[in-house]
């Protein structure tokens, strides 16, 4: 189950990475320019981040198979018309549009839906597997397109991995991919007690499913969003954006940039799977915090390389906590609002994540105009890094159960959390961490 779900997320991100290794041959067939070709991917990214939520939302409704395998072949069919493209407005209805719902629709909100319901014990190296496979993806596939590319052509590239997809990624989708443990007579990883039927695996989910209304009256859906918003600003907003043109600027070669990309994606996997692993055996709040804190030195780090050595350093550090705030951030999800939440929340946290990304880009952009230096770019970086640490900190690591009337309360079972806390004036598991402020405390 756990390598199906990550054959189908690498084969996406490498697909939703591939457009770079595009736009000069589409330059050169057509004359299109370098600003109309970049908004096609600004409009992918764009939608890729908006269609978290919506795609986490019929994940946990509807069951992240049926999501799954749909985007496969909605991804399968933007690529392979990707190969047939005559007008400006047809790449933008094919790569910027179909592209992005597909891969959308098999990101980390429906990959950690999956894994929510599969795995109760080992779910951060679980997620730490499927984050890495994000990682492996792009290694694979982009190399691939390239040489596609190159000995072929761009339009033989493009139809040979959309056909590569719907031939072999959709069929082990379909095939391996299930919604919940109960489906085939087994109980999610790690878990105890009696296994439950189909049919009281369907009535658990919804009975138990905290709705994104719910979450946002709680402190730690907007710590959570917080985050990963400074995660977006900080990896793919400023350095995945601009890391190539600062590199350039300060006597790097195109190989040495590139090749120090290189060592950072082979340390994301590294990273994300130590990650999952360090999660499952020493808690979610204080990896996260170290991650973050980790990224701002790294950051810093980076204003100061001299050499290709020092270099290829930076971007091992950097590759480390690239994605491994992906593990902890959706872990820590799935803990507090349950296993048949995580699709529709994490979601949004992506979403976040991607506004982020956007306006880092956008905004390393503006100071580099005004100042000719990236360096005040990287500066601001590193402190939201540093206040991302701070704001992991205050995550609680424990489950809230939503009564009848939508009020939180915390914990769900006190005997699974110690003897519980009494709040003022108010009963026993009363106790809630609210968006205004922490729990009282007896």
């Amino acid at each position: 189950m756990l390598g199906a779900l990550t054959f189908c997320m690498a084969a996406s991100s490498g697909l939703r990475a591939v457009f770079g290794v595009y736009i000069k041959p589409m330059e050169a067939e057509f004359g299109w320019t370098r600003g109309a070709l970049s908004g096609a991917a600004a409009v992918s990214l764009l939608l890729l981040g908006a269609a978290g939520p919506f795609v986490g939302r019929l994940a946990d409704r509807w069951g992240p198979r049926r999501v799954i395998v749909t985007s496969l072949v909605l991804l399968a069919a933007g690529t392979i018309g990707s190969a047939f493209v005559q007008r400006l407005w047809q790449i933008y209805v094919t790569s910027g549009l179909l592209m992005a719902l597909g891969a959308g629709g098999v990101a980390i909100s429906a990959g950690s839906s999956v894994i929510a319901r599969w795995f109760e014990g080992r779910r951060g190296l679980a997620l730490g597997l499927a984050g890495g496979g994000l990682s492996a993806g792009q290694l694979v596939i982009v190399p691939l397109a390239t040489v596609l590319t190159v000995w072929f052509s761009w339009r033989t590239s493009y139809l040979w991995l959309g056909i590569g997809l719907l031939g072999l990624v959709v069929p082990i989708g379909a095939w391996l991919i299930r919604d919940n443990p109960e489906d085939r007579g087994l109980r999610p990883y790690g878990a105890s007690g009696q296994r439950q039927s189909a049919a009281e695996a369907a009535a658990a989910q919804a009975s138990g499913r905290v709705s994104v209304v719910e979450a946002a009256q709680t402190l730690p859906f907007w710590l959570l969003m917080s985050t990963f918003f400074i995660c977006g600003y900080t990896s793919n907003g400023i350095v995945l954006t601009h890391f190539m043109p600062h590199a350039l600027e300060h006597s790097f070669t195109a190989f040495q940039a590139s090749a120090a990309l290189g060592v950072m994606g082979a340390m994301n996997i590294v990273g994300t799977v130590g990650a999952g692993w360090i999660c499952d055996r020493f808690g979610r709040r204080v990896p996260l915090a170290a991650c973050y804190f980790v990224r701002g030195v790294s950051l810093l780090f980076l204003l100061y390389v001299w050499n290709v050595p020092s270099l290829h350093a930076w971007a091992a550090l950097f590759g480390l906590n690239y994605i491994s705030t992906n593990p902890p951030t959706f872990t820590l999800t799935a803990n507090i609002y349950g296993r048949y939440s995580v699709g529709e929340l994490s979601g949004w946290i992506f979403f976040a994540h991607q506004v982020g990304a956007a306006l880092g880009a956008a905004l390393a952009g503006w100071i580099y105009e005004l100042t000719g230096s990236y360096g005040p770019a990287f500066v601001s970086a590193a402190v939201m890094g540093f206040v991302a640490a701070g704001l992991a900190l205050m995550i609680r690591e424990e489950p809230i159960r939503f009564r009848d009337m939508g009020a939180p309360t915390w914990p769900p079972n006190p005997q699974s959390f110690g003897t519980p806390r009494r709040s003022r004036g108010a009963p026993l598991d009363c106790d809630r961490q609210t968006a205004t402020g922490p729990p009282a405390r007896g």
